[in-house]
């Protein structure tokens, strides 16, 4: 999207004059996909919290070299996935930092559907429908970063294959195979808690 078009890159170039309306105005539009992105990346609530403020925080300081060349969501989620690979590597040097934490999938969904919410095996108890939740969380967890963030980003319905693909500094065909690896994955990981095994995650994308 040229930058003329893109509201979200106007609001960023009255942050980089210091209008801080702007940054709040940015903060209030995608505080919560950001921080549904983190949790899922990192399913702990607190430290997600944390590390979500810590992208708007990196927005701020960041401003004066934001060139909106792309859409500002690219660039925000470029930021947000960095400060992930950055915990992870901390975590990898001081594991006993932090413990893991049960996986579980409570956040409301920023745009598109889940994969719990489509998925679900249709059983009226509450327990199953949270067993299968907590499975879905653990599953998505369990991919290669590249693998999980592709498909975080793709079941935006916003974020393009191309956005993709300059979020994770990867090719176009190489951010679909991810996204097919990804989904291939979790079909087999969760068919027995699903009804018929069958991945139904959203419309296609078109291919622009």
């Amino acid at each position: 999207m040229p930058a003329d078009l893109d509201p979200d890159a106007a609001l960023m170039r009255r942050v980089q004059r210091g209008d801080r309306a702007a940054f709040e105005e940015l903060v209030a539009r995608w505080q919560q996909p950001v921080l549904n992105f983190v949790f899922r990346t990192l399913p702990d609530a607190t430290e997600a919290e944390d590390l979500a403020q810590g992208v708007f925080v990196q927005v701020w300081k960041s401003a004066a070299r934001y060139e909106p060349s792309a859409k500002f969501s690219t660039w925000l989620f470029t930021i947000a996935r960095n400060l992930c690979l950055n915990e992870f590597r901390r975590r990898t040097r001081h594991p006993a930092d932090s413990l893991d934490a049960p996986a579980h999938a409570g956040t409301d969904e920023p745009r598109g559907h889940s994969v719990e919410d489509r998925q679900i095996t249709g059983a009226p108890d509450a327990l199953l429908r949270g067993e299968l939740e907590a499975k879905v969380a653990e599953a998505v967890a369990a991919l290669p970063e590249n693998q999980r963030t592709a498909l975080l980003l793709w079941q935006r319905d916003d974020m393009a294959y191309e956005e993709i693909s300059t979020v994770l500094g990867c090719s176009l065909s190489a951010v679909k195979s991810l996204i097919h690896r990804a989904r291939e994955t979790l079909k087999s990981r969760l068919k027995p808690y699903l009804r018929t095994g069958e991945w139904e995650s959203g419309p296609t994308k078109d291919e622009k």
